[in-house]
This record gives C-alpha cells, structure tokens and sequence, in this order.
C-alpha cells in the first residue's frame, strides 16, 4: 500500500473516530493566502520504510505526535508554573493566571516542603516561602485551592520525596469539595531518581524511595484512574548541564527503572504505563530541540513495545510537559529572555508537547512579577492563535536536517542506555556517579564556550551594555516565615492530638510492613497531621540517604 493509501485509511479510521468524539477547532485550516494547511502532510514520493520510522499522529512509533489530531483538536495545556509566599498568596495568583487564560495549574512548593520540613523546623529557616508555596498541612492544601474546582481543572504538582504526601492532601481537599478522586485530574513529579543525579531534593534511600513511588502507582490505577502517577523529568537533568541527547537518554532510562520497579512489585505494564508522563526541557537550538522530541517519542515506543512488551498503544506513548529553560535566563538584559523564552516554546509545540510552561523574563534575579507572567502566558498565546504552528501535525517532518538530527539524538541516546543497562541500570548507575559525571562534564563544556567565546550569550559575551537599571522584583519578605509558623501553631492547637498519634502510628507500622503506604498516608493527612510528621515517621523506618560524591 502507498503512503497515500495508509494515509486515507488512517483518516478515515483513526482520525474520524478521534474527530467524532471531538471535533477540530476549526471546519478548514488556511494561511493568510488562503492556501489549505493539511491535517498531516506526507510525502509524494517513495519513502521506504517511512511507517516504521515515523508513521501517523496517534500511531505507533508515534514519531509525529500522540493524538490523532493533535493541535488542530485542542492547543497544549497552557500550565503556568506558580507559588511562593504562603497558600493564601499563592491561590490569588493561580486566580489572576486562569483569568489570564491560563488552562491549567502548576505548583510551585518552597524547599522545605520539598524536603519534608515543616515551616517551623530549623532546617526550614530562611527558605519558608521563598521558591514556592509553604504547605504544612491540610489546612493549608485547603486555602490553596479556595474557589478553585477541583473537577474542573487540570493540577501539576512539581513535588518528588513528599508527593505522595502532597497528593494525598489533593485527594483530601477535593473530598471537602465534594469531588471524588476518581475526577480528579492531573499529575504528580514523584520522580526520585533524578534527585540522585541532579537535583537533590531527596530524603530516603533508593530502595525505599521506590517503594513509595509503585505504592502511588498502585493506589491510583484503582482510586484516581485520571491521574498521572509520575512525570519522569529530564528538565532537571538538561539544568544541571546536560547535552540534548544525555537528557532524553538519562530520562527513558529513568523511565526504564520505573517499569521494571512496577513490575516487580506486581503490576501489569498495561495497568500503569498509560499514566506515566515525562517532562523536558526546551533550549535554544530550536531543530535540535524539535527532533530531541520526536526521537524521546519514538525511542519510548520501542522500549514499551520491544522490551517490556506492552499491548496498549497508550502504554507506548510518551506524553510530555515541556518548560523553558532557565538555565539559558541571563540576569543581564533580561528583556532578551522574552525572545529566548519564545524560540524554546516554538521547540516545543513544533515538537508535539502536550503542555508548556513558559518562564518569565526575570526569573534569573527573582520570583516573577505579575507582568512577567503576563508576557511569559502571552506568549503561548500568540503562538497558539497566531503563529500557525499549530495548524498542521508535526510540520517540520521531512526536513533532511530535523530527520537527520532525530535519528541521531536516538542513536546517540540509545548507546547511553545500552551503557547503563551494562552498568546494572539506572539506580545502579547512579549509585556510581555515572549519570552524574556525564552531566558535570557537559555543563564544564558548556561553561568553557561561553569563557572562550565559542559560545555567544547575547548580553553576557557579546552586545554588552554598561550601568544596566535594575528591573523591579518580585521579594519574599521575613514576614512570610513569622506568619506560616503562627498558622501552623494554630492548626495544631486546634486538632485532635490523639487521631493524629493514632495515624502516625498506623503509618509506622505500615512503613515496617509491606503494605501500600497511601492510605495511612491519606489517614493521617486528614488527621491534620504535618508534612513534616508523616515525613518523619518515614525518616525514622526507611532512614535517609547519603549522597555519593563524584569529582
């Protein structure tokens, strides 16, 4: 069959049906010179092994995309990524972005939540809502999403050691409002293993760490089916210094582990691999990043189908979230990160991401301001109603250089994984600094063709203006921490102590066995027992890890 008959078929089978349950945005998709944009074009000439390599949108290998329609059906999620001060302030800025137009919520969580703090801990001083929203307990989960529907909105929590704390705290607010879990929708991080590498947000041990995460697998596969257990991260891996192809390369074998942990704890691929998500970065090489995705999309569909010999195409496709980069954000001339900021969500729509956040031009000196916001969401915006780039699947597909660059990144990231899987895998690999070391000598690279020039930072190394004015910042003042401590006594005076002992020791005993965690966990949340409790009662059974040094 030619690649026009297949074409035909597939529209008339797959894409008829994905229309029919919802339909396009529009009836007929044109330029200014009203020349018809093709759902999908394909090529008019022979094209061996053109199904293989890169297929239909929605199909296997998924190469062009996992939707049918992709965003001729609906734009990416539109998830601005949100939170500083405490939830109070928090909520009144996820207020003003939906308002803005924004489509769904990102949190932001401060360090010490993160680390499984409490705001009064000592270890928590000086870090209270200053990276992200303070939550110490239900209450606070509870005045974070005041006068925001739970079954009416999509969440992203960016939250790896406490996650099942802090999605435990979401099923809980949405019960007070009457929303039962399995409506709810959206995703945790709850990616550990890049904590290990570049991060260093974690708390317990690899082992244990694992265990929590298959627990969240378990848990929502038959509580909150909607919900996306993990978002395997490799935008954290690309900050810490790493190359394109070290991302999607250290990112799938993450996600390689994270199967084979399901797996051997009992859950069938099929069960939970719909509902793993992954989360990339964007750069500023706008090819290179278009075909880092394509090839991470295709790679992932070969390891589920080939390896782990998954039946469902929904197990095989890799749905991401991509951010901007803020590692490429200056603090010199930060008006110039507008432009950076746009070619890397360019990247990323042209590369088929399902949601994007896009930084704000001043997150290289501070927390943005409400205007910087603005300008980041604006452009999704422009670039979703204006540019056309949404208009026609996966368009720069048949360039000789973006498929090159696809099958390149795919090879080179192929050999990475094949070095892990050597090595024992990617714990195993990690435990000896060998993502590690990888990542530190790429971001040495990098910094060195910025000193010599090889590299042009516009602003930094070359275009340089003297006595710069200072733009006007976002600051999180000391009265936060004064304020978040006082909530938190007060919570506690309210609460009745002996549910809580009673909670927090069903949770110890659980951690001792092998039960799931999540619901002593969920117990003892609506107990209004503290972040930092349930964290502590975990630090006590599973003990806490120790990083391993490279050089």
């Amino acid at each position: 069959m030619s690649i026009s008959e297949t074409k035909n078929a597939w529209q008339e089978a797959v894409v008829a049906k994905n229309i029919a349950k919802t339909p396009e945005r529009k009836t007929d998709f044109r330029t200014t010179s009203s020349i018809e944009m093709e759902r999908c074009f394909t090529p008019d000439f022979d094209y061996p092994g053109y199904e293989e390599v890169l297929g239909f949108p929605g199909q296997y290998p998924f190469t062009r995309g996992v939707q049918p329609t992709m965003y001729r059906g609906r734009f990416w999620t539109m998830r601005q990524y949100a939170g500083f001060g405490t939830a109070r302030e928090s909520n009144e800025r996820y207020k003003y972005l939906l308002a803005a137009g924004q489509t769904g919520l990102s949190v932001a969580f401060d360090l010490p939540t993160q680390m499984g703090y409490d705001s009064d801990a000592a270890m928590a001083a000086g870090e209270v809502g200053k990276v992200g929203v303070a939550i110490d307990s239900l209450a606070d989960m509870e005045v974070l999403f005041d006068g925001i529907p739970l079954d009416k909105v999509s969440t992203s929590m960016t939250i790896n050691s406490t996650a099942s704390i802090l999605l435990a705290m979401y099923i809980a607010v949405a019960e007070k409002q009457g929303v039962s879990a399995d409506k709810l929708q959206g995703t945790i991080q709850n990616d550990i293993l890049k904590e290990y590498m570049a991060r260093g947000t974690y708390i317990y041990p690899p082992k244990e760490s694992m265990r929590i995460i298959t627990d969240i697998f378990a848990y929502c596969k038959d509580n909150v089916p909607k919900w996306n257990t993990i978002s395997i991260s490799g935008y954290h891996i690309r900050e810490a210094g790493s190359s394109a192809v070290q991302e999607v390369a250290f990112t799938l074998a993450d996600g390689i582990a994270y199967v084979e942990a399901a797996l051997k704890a009992g859950l069938n691929v099929d069960e939970f691999a719909p509902r793993l998500a992954f989360f990339f970065n964007a750069h500023n090489n706008l090819l290179e990043e278009v075909a880092k995705f394509r090839a991470a999309r295709r790679m992932w569909a070969k390891i589920m189908k080939e390896r782990f010999g998954a039946k469902d195409p929904r197990s095989m496709m890799l749905r991401f979230h991509t951010q901007t980069a803020g590692c490429t954000l200056t603090a010199q001339q930060p008006d110039n990160n507008i432009m950076r900021v746009t070619i890397q969500a360019l990247a990323a729509v042209l590369g088929g991401t399902q949601s994007l956040h896009t930084n704000s031009r001043d997150e290289a000196l501070a927390l943005p301001t409400e205007d910087s916001v603005r300008i980041a969401l604006r452009t999704q915006q422009v670039i979703a109603y204006e540019s056309g780039a949404a208009d026609s699947i996966d368009p720069l597909a048949g360039s000789f250089l973006v498929e090159s660059l696809t099958d390149q990144i795919e090879k080179a990231a192929t050999e990475y994984i094949n070095k892990i899987d050597t090595l024992g895998g990617a714990v195993e690999a990690i435990s000896r600094g060998f993502q590690q070391k990888e990542i530190q000598d790429s971001a040495y690279a990098y910094q060195r063709a910025i000193e010599t020039d090889d590299l042009i930072i516009v602003g930094v190394n070359r275009f340089t203006i003297q006595n710069e004015p200072q733009p006007e910042l976002l600051k999180i003042k000391e009265e936060v921490e004064i304020a978040q401590k006082k909530t938190l006594t007060a919570m506690k005076s309210k609460r009745d102590e002996a549910t809580v002992r009673e909670a927090l020791a069903t949770l110890a005993e659980a951690a001792k066995g092998t039960g799931n965690l999540m619901p002593p966990i969920l117990g003892a949340v609506r107990a209004y027992a503290t972040l930092g409790e349930i964290a502590n009662v975990m630090r006590d059974v599973f003990g806490v890890h120790r990083e391993t040094v490279v050089l």
